[in-house]
């Protein structure tokens, strides 16, 4: 009765690397990491670039607005909190519309993001455009690539 379910077991880890290299396979670009690297779930879903001045993060949170996330950055992490309001339809007499499905969570949330050594967090910002945010944490200025002329003997 239960042999079928073999076939759903995880397999060894080498299974799982030839899985995994299939998946690369399919996103040439080195996206599938990046798949995979995100918890299932994971509220909100965040982007980091790095340019010789600055990090950036970039915060997608459709529907929050800038008083409901607190951002903080202490010791090379950025932490993110918040919380998420449910989002309830209701009938023309005021009583709530029951759900059938619900994929849009809700409630508190707490990310904590890793950051690069050398950032001048007090000099930090933080904007809001159309339910992205984005954190600008710019490098300090003795660890920021300079040019060195080269003077004629």
């Amino acid at each position: 009765m239960f042999d079928d379910i073999k076939r759903f077991e995880t397999g060894s880890p080498q299974q799982l690397d030839w899985f995994r290299q299939l998946l690369d396979g399919f996103l040439p670009d080195g996206n599938a990491a990046d798949i995979r690297a995100v918890p299932r779930g994971s509220f909100p879903m965040i982007n980091v670039a790095r340019s010789d001045d600055t990090v950036r993060v970039y915060v997608f949170a459709a529907g929050l607005a800038p008083s409901d996330l607190t951002i903080d950055v202490q010791d090379n992490v950025l932490t993110l909190r918040g919380k998420r309001e449910p989002v309830m339809g209701s009938n023309e007499d005021g009583s709530a519309r029951p759900i059938f499905r619900r994929e849009r969570a809700s409630g508190e949330f707490v990310r904590a993001i890793a950051l690069p050594d050398g950032l001048d967090a007090e000099r930090a910002e933080a904007r809001h455009s159309h339910g992205v945010f984005e954190i600008v944490l710019p490098k300090r200025e003795e660890l920021k690539p300079r040019r060195i002329d080269v003077q004629a003997a």
